[in-house]
């Protein structure tokens, strides 16, 4: 595997949640330079050195409301 793709989204309580495809790693965090640190180490952790990722990828998702 060269990558792994993210899903980030805020979470209803504030900071980020962040999910992956293709793999079962969940994280959260409070700021985004935290969820950074902590998606690497759980990436780091689910693979074993032979088969870690390359590259992981961040998609951010944020939903928007605003009147008419």
């Amino acid at each position: 595997m060269n990558e792994i793709m993210f899903i980030i989204e805020d979470a209803d309580e504030g900071g980020y949640i962040a999910r992956a495809l293709g793999a079962s790693i969940f994280t959260e965090a409070d700021s985004l330079e935290e969820l950074y640190e902590l998606i690497r180490d759980a990436v780091r952790c689910h693979f074993d050195e032979v088969v870690l990722p390359k590259i992981i990828r961040l998609h951010f998702i944020r939903e928007e409301v605003i009147a008419v």
